[in-house]
């Protein structure tokens, strides 16, 4: 068993910077560390919350039973196929470390991905995405523990449930498993990902038609910098909304009223928004509450301006999302997972 800890001050464990402590907590650098500790939550009935790098997480209170903080490590190629190279990384790896790691070993495919904050165990959570690229167009499979059965598992793509922003794991299987590994199949000579508009617009201005893996890593770095507040300065989780989905036919309801709104069609019909233009067009981006605010350069961020508590986030999202709900009729779904 890893050496357990009480009474542990989570704020360093939470981009958001929001205080909240531990009861008790682990640091689990194997899985027989994580094996361990899940036996003991168990036999002693304490809930547990698996912890990466914080990033996508709003804790909401004191947590009552055990907090397993993922930190081991380990990047490998596994196999070398004839379209692609298939590397497994550990769950507590950084995500834009893996990036850069890969990046540098000549298996592109993640630079999309790049400044994404959190771990890599945390991406198949959310089934991050960025600039055109979501992580299960690269996902391989991972080895989880199942807490049911205490037996490590491997779950390919189709077995995750990946959809926008969502997975088994934040849904039906939240609690089920303790994700240890994941691997990505990163294609070979395939070149980067750049239609979207923001990377489009970037290359046009430089006049590079064709930009390579770093290349497009290094404008993605360097618009998500742009863009987006540091964490280390303002505590933030990143984008607090998901881009809203809705009808055809409402998109082009809201056209009339609203020309400028951008609309991104997507399979099946529907057409995804961008919340953060509804949040600016709403007037909400600057705007504080309590010790949260709406971030000056991203209205889609919520920041901690400073001694903020969740109380003082949850009020400002509520705000917005029954504001956006009255002006536009769209429903805005919030990102990060609530403790």
């Amino acid at each position: 068993m890893p050496t357990l800890h009480e009474n542990v001050s989570l704020k360093s464990f939470n981009t958001f910077g929001i205080e909240s402590r531990a009861r008790y907590f682990v640091q689990c650098a194997s899985t027989a560390e994580v094996t361990a500790a899940v036996d003991q939550a168990a036999g002693r009935g304490w809930p547990r919350l698996v912890l990466g790098g914080g990033s996508n997480l709003l804790l909401t209170r004191d947590f009552p039973g055990l907090v397993m903080h993922m930190s081991n490590r380990g990047i490998a190629l596994v196999e070398t196929r004839a379209d692609a190279f298939v590397v497994r990384a550990a769950a507590g790896e950084s995500w834009h470390g893996l990036v850069l790691h890969t990046l540098d070993a000549g298996w592109n495919g993640l630079e999309n991905l790049a400044l994404i904050p959190g771990t890599v165990g945390a991406a198949p959570l959310q089934n991050i995405g960025a600039y055109g690229v979501e992580l299960e167009s690269v996902f391989e499979s991972l080895d989880a523990l199942d807490t049911q059965t205490g037996a490590v598992v491997t779950l390919k793509r189709e077995a995750c449930g990946f959809a926008y922003r969502d997975s088994i794991f934040k849904g039906v299987a939240r609690d089920r498993y303790v994700i240890l590994e994941v691997s990505l199949r990163l294609p070979r000579n395939k070149p980067p990902a750049i239609d979207y508009a923001d990377l489009r617009a970037w290359f046009a201005r430089l006049g590079v038609s064709q930009p390579g893996a770093r290349e497009v890593c290094a404008a993605v770095v360097a618009i998500r910098r742009a863009k987006l507040p540091d964490p280390a300065v303002a505590g933030n989780a990143g984008s607090f909304f998901k881009n809203p989905l809705v009808a055809a036919d409402k998109f082009a309801a809201l056209k009339v009223f609203y020309p400028d709104l951008p609309g991104y069609a997507q399979p099946g019909g529907a057409v995804k928004l961008a919340a953060g233009w509804l949040i600016d067009h709403a007037g909400w981006k600057g705007r504080t509450l309590g010790g949260a605010a709406v971030s000056q350069t991203q209205a889609l961020v919520l920041v901690n301006r400073g001694g903020a508590v969740a109380a003082d986030v949850l009020a400002l999202a509520q705000a917005i999302q029954a504001d956006i709900r009255a002006r536009f009729g769209v429903e805005l779904i919030p990102e990060p997972v609530l403790v």
